[in-house]
């Protein structure tokens, strides 16, 4: 599926680019900065960087699929964290990640239809002492048990209708 994207952004792209000098060797940090810009590194994108730095796309997209930190798929305005390291794992993390799935419809690395939620699993927050946690848009909720999934989703269906 091909998307469109917004010239506006594509314009700042092109100037990130231009700011590393269209340096092969500064492919990281342009790929952090345009997923700063569009919040994801779709195909689109990646063949636009690599046409402004005159290299392949697959090595655009070897850098892109090798790093963690970069994702070829859009997050939620709200994206969860389940963490999954070894006090969270034992304290239930597993049912909460369940009953997220549940509750919202998805699978572990995907977002919800009207873009609100993603979902994912981490290893751990270090936050231990508080297991199983879980972080939304960066907020921590500790101490977690799947049946205060719904109440703590609810807080950001709430958000949005204000």
């Amino acid at each position: 599926m091909k998307i469109h994207l917004i010239q506006i952004k594509i314009n700042e792209l092109l100037a990130v680019c231009d700011e590393h000098n269209n340096d092969p060797g500064e492919l990281i940090n342009i790929l952090h900065a345009a997923q700063g810009i569009f919040g994801y590194l779709p195909r689109e994108v990646q063949e636009i960087i690599a046409g402004r730095l005159h290299i392949p796309v697959s090595r655009v997209y070897g850098v892109v699929t090798f790093y963690s930190f970069f994702t070829m798929t859009p997050k939620g305005k709200y994206p969860i964290s389940v963490c999954l390291g070894t006090a969270c794992y034992v304290r239930g993390a597993e049912k909460v990640l369940d009953e997220f799935q549940r509750q919202l419809e998805i699978k572990v690395g995907e977002t919800t239809p009207d873009g609100l939620f993603s979902l994912d699993c981490l290893r751990c927050v270090g936050a231990c002492g508080l297991a199983p946690v879980v972080t939304i848009a960066g907020k921590v909720y500790g101490r977690l048990t799947p049946e205060k999934v719904r109440d703590i989703l609810s807080e950001y269906y709430l958000l949005e209708q204000v």
